[in-house]
């Protein structure tokens, strides 16, 4: 048998609105296609003949959505990665250069280096939660908009703000109608769900935010879950210098709910809340308070799901 023709390909692919750049780095091959059903399909008959380790495209604000569905469904294995890794690693490669074919060509060179890890492939279920909490988070949005403009707009339009507010406050409600439905639909879903809610301090928006885009949840150790999150302390040391630990990266969807379920938690929660004073009484700034509860928060929710265990039945010292 031919090795050129069964080692792996990296598949790289520059996504627009109107067409796809596609770039097999092993076989210096290249496409363009229209971003529609047909030409990706016709696409991805022509791919099946190479051994494909994996497609990597960048996020680019849901014009992706088609091509990774179609795919998924063909049983190919697909990675979304964040657009700054490839430009960083464009920069240290020293690519200047700019166009459709250049970056397909540097994504393809990406997923060769780099090997990003092909996840498994998100259900049809999650990416409609996924949806509808992007949906919430835009309606939310808007929301806090309208809030501000009333304060600083006249009398006179008052009335309008406060009918919009009014609509808006509809639409969440409408939408989370449909995300309950949504994960009651799937029985492992709901059960997590409720098992999750156990805890005090975390809702249903929590609850539900980290089965859709936190789907790691459980299988991971404590610090990988929590550098996942976005709220593991990183290092910043050199030499004689010892800087400041922060954090930093994550998945900023995730971190802002557990923001906010944390802050809840800081008042409803005894462990979270004796955690948080003790750090505060020791001369610990309370934001920097706060990103450790949100860190023991996180590590005991993993280690829930984990041991399939409900609040009050988990090890917090083990947990963390």
């Amino acid at each position: 048998m031919n090795k050129k023709a069964t080692a792996g390909v990296n598949v790289g692919v520059d996504v627009g609105k109107t067409f796809l750049d596609i770039y097999i780095h092993e076989r210096d091959r290249y496409w363009q296609i229209e971003n529609t059903r047909s030409d990706i399909g016709k696409w991805i008959k022509a791919i099946r003949r190479f051994n494909v380790e994996r497609v990597v495209m960048e996020a680019t604000g849901r014009y992706e959505r088609l091509l990774y569905e179609l795919l998924v469904e063909a049983g190919l294995p697909v990675v979304i990665v964040n657009p700054r890794n490839v430009r960083r690693y464009a920069g240290a490669a020293g690519q200047l250069a700019k166009t459709d074919k250049v970056d397909a060509k540097l994504i393809a060179a990406f997923g060769a280096v780099m090997q990003p890890e092909v996840l498994p492939p998100e259900s049809k279920i999650q990416r409609q939660i996924k949806d509808l909490l992007a949906r919430r988070r835009q309606v939310m949005t808007m929301r806090t908009m309208e809030l501000n403009r009333a304060k600083i707009m006249p009398k006179a339009f008052q009335a309008d703000y406060r009918r919009h507010i009014k609509f808006l406050d509809k639409e969440i409600e409408r939408v989370d109608q449909k995300l309950d439905k949504a994960v009651k639909s799937e029985e492992l879903w709901r059960a997590k769900r409720e098992q999750l809610e156990t805890v005090p301090g975390v809702g249903k928006l929590l609850a539900t935010t980290l089965i859709a885009e936190l789907p790691e949840l459980g299988s991971l150790n404590p610090k990988e879950i929590a550098a996942l999150v976005g709220v593991a302390p990183f290092n910043r040391d050199s030499g004689m210098l010892r800087g400041k630990r922060r954090i930093k990266g994550g998945r900023a969807q995730v971190r802002t709910i557990l923001y906010m379920a944390t802050l809840s938690a800081t008042i409803h929660n005894p462990m979270i809340r004796d955690f948080y004073s003790r750090l505060v009484s020791e001369g610990k700034h309370r934001k920097v308070a706060l990103t450790a509860s949100m860190r023991k928060m996180i590590v005991v929710l993993n280690a829930m799901v984990r041991d399939g265990t409900y609040w009050g039945e988990c090890d917090v010292k083990q947990a963390a």
